[in-house]
């Protein structure tokens, strides 16, 4: 979070005194922050294994961040990643590859390992450390599209759940949580238009689940205010069904 700020504060030019009071407020708020969001003291429950249903069966692979991992969840059922698996209706092969704290520069390790074994669909939510992390959007957009056509050349259908806004996460204050919306709407359309022009299919889940977090906080996020409850992750889940589903219709056409 302190590089996010750093490149939040001098990301409009020369410093001058209104830079540098913004860098000590978002310093301040960052530092605030990290003090009241936990450290995870175990990892996300692996939902990986077969989804049982009719016809032909679908190898689905989970890749990104903590958030496509599941981190906040209590159960493996209660993963994005699991919930697509169910709701698809066919028989799925699933295996979760996400990684907690992964940003774009750790994609490239994930789909090595997803195509390791034929994968039919891949679905990715990832963005949100790119911003915290403060990777610059080219170079977080630029490596997402490399691994989308990398699994679209191996014949993997691809749905990427983009940036999420983070200016909806209460730990993260004003004026830092106004940098953090901005910031995560910016990426998220980049990285459409990246992931589109690469032939995957983007969902926007900071514009489909933004007001909804905002509204309910105490109920779409886990006790650490900063990963998504299982209400939140089943949120997700449908927000990316639609695409997953349309993709399957496509490829089965």
């Amino acid at each position: 979070m302190n590089r996010f700020a750093k490149a939040a504060a001098y990301g409009g030019g020369g410093l001058g005194l209104a830079s540098a009071l913004l860098t000590g407020v978002l310093f301040g708020q960052v530092q605030w922050a990290k003090r009241v969001i936990p450290l995870p003291d175990a990892p996300p429950p692996d939902g990986s294994g077969f989804f049982p249903g009719d016809g032909p069966t679908i190898r689905l692979v989970m890749l990104g961040d903590s958030s496509a991992a599941g981190l906040g969840a209590d159960h493996p059922a209660q993963t994005p990643g699991a919930m697509i698996a169910a709701a698809i209706g066919q028989p799925v092969e699933y295996r979760c590859l996400a990684v907690v704290g992964a940003d774009s520069r750790h994609l490239a390790p994930q789909v090595e390992a997803a195509l390791t074994e034929p994968v039919d669909l891949a679905v990715m939510i990832i963005g949100g450390n790119d911003v915290t992390h403060g990777v610059r959007q080219g170079t977080a957009v630029s490596l997402l599209t490399t691994a989308v056509r990398a699994l679209r050349e191996h014949g993997a259908q691809v749905v990427v759940g983009t940036c999420p806004d983070l200016g909806t996460i209460q730990p993260i204050r004003p004026p830092l949580r106004w940098v953090a919306r901005q910031l995560s709407r910016q990426l998220a359309v980049a990285q459409t238009a990246a992931i589109e022009a690469a032939g995957g299919h983007a969902v926007q889940l900071g514009t489909l689940l933004g007001p909804e977090f905002a509204a309910a906080p105490d109920e779409m996020f886990s006790a650490d205010r900063y990963h998504p409850s299982a209400a939140g992750y089943a949120a997700a889940a449908n927000a990316l069904l639609p695409a997953v589903r349309a993709t399957l219709t496509r490829e089965a056409a």
